[in-house]
């Protein structure tokens, strides 16, 4: 059975019955015939045999990825934890600071290293100094987005911090914390105080913490909205018509922060990551004024080079081929919205 490939189908949808749909006309989250969530327009279970050959596949930038000493500049400058500006902070990977009208947030909050790895770029800022947040925002089950010691750490040091993320996986999480945790279905919006509106969105992946548990909790993206202004976090994702659908639902998006990857090999990639093309279209789809682009450069997750996506980025950029902004952030340094 573990094994065994087919294309599911979607047999039903499902939400969170305590929030609101925010979206006309959604079902809700579909779930397929073995009451797993998928994607409603890639429905796709991942392919065990792929998982099997990545490892042992030949990785034509080896030696490229070999001799490269190239790392994420790191600001050490922490000023921005103690003023009441409206900001966004890049911590590394998948990690941001958000703070707006004095509400403080985090996202995919990752401060060591991974399992499967070592960390390429130093945090900014020391994880305890990270005081007085409002909610921790998780966008999914993955290792590199959802960590079990930094959310230990968070919760201790914040223990009035909320935590905000997709169906099914409070189940994990309050194993490791007793804060508050809401769970969203996609185009579902979370009860919060002071006119701050964050809704979980689609986004093209999957999720699991093993090779027994996939796809068992939901994953997805977040719009943040307080006082007229709109950031979009893309979570992970391969290139979907969401993005556009998004653009379509909420207007003038401020930041886009979208995730421009682990991408390579394609063949094995593709269904849950962006290359920088794919997520430049990403961005245009959503209409939003300015692109910041993350998950490269911290942890060596794919084929490509670290500097990859940055480089690849940079040159459209300098072509005249993507549209508004372009803001490529050091890790610690202060995007003031």
């Amino acid at each position: 059975m573990l094994f065994k490939k087919k294309t599911p189908t979607i047999t039903g949808y499902t939400s969170n019955p305590a929030l609101a749909t925010v979206k006309p006309g959604w079902k809700g989250t579909p779930l397929d015939e073995d009451g797993l969530f998928i994607n409603h327009e890639y429905p796709w279970k991942l392919d065990y045999g792929n998982v099997l050959k990545y490892p042992m596949h030949r990785n034509p930038q080896k030696e490229i990825k070999k001799h490269d000493t190239w790392r994420i500049p790191v600001i050490k400058d922490d000023q921005w934890l103690t003023d009441s500006t409206d900001k966004i902070v890049w911590l590394g990977h998948a990690s941001f600071f958000i703070q707006l009208s004095g509400i403080r947030m985090l996202i995919d909050p990752v401060y060591g290293k991974l399992q499967v790895g070592a960390r390429y770029s130093a945090m900014p800022v020391a994880p305890d100094k990270l005081l007085n947040i409002d909610y921790i925002l998780v966008s999914h089950a993955h290792y590199d987005h959802c960590d079990k010691e930094s959310i230990k750490l968070l919760t201790r040091n914040n223990p009035i911090a909320e935590i905000l993320t997709g169906l099914k996986l409070n189940d994990l999480i309050s194993k490791w914390t007793s804060n508050k945790i809401q769970t969203a279905g996609w185009y579902q919006q979370y009860q919060l105080d002071s006119g701050l509106k964050i809704t979980f969105l689609p986004s093209r992946h999957w999720a699991n913490r093993t090779l027994f548990d996939v796809n068992t909790t939901l994953w997805g993206a977040f719009m943040i909205e307080k006082d007229g202004k709109r950031i979009y976090y893309s979570g992970d994702s391969g290139h979907g018509s969401h993005f556009n659908d998004i653009g379509e639902f909420f207007k003038n998006i401020n930041v886009a922060l979208i995730g421009t990857g682990a991408y390579a090999p394609a063949w094995f990639m593709e269904p849950m990551h962006q290359n920088p093309y794919d997520a430049v279209k990403a961005f245009h789809a959503t209409r939003a004024k300015t692109f910041i682009p993350f998950h490269y450069g911290t942890f060596d997750l794919s084929d490509e080079p670290l500097e990859e996506p940055e480089q690849i980025l940079s040159k459209l950029n300098a072509e005249g081929k993507i549209e508004n902004v372009l803001k490529i952030l050091k890790l610690g340094e202060v995007f003031n919205l």
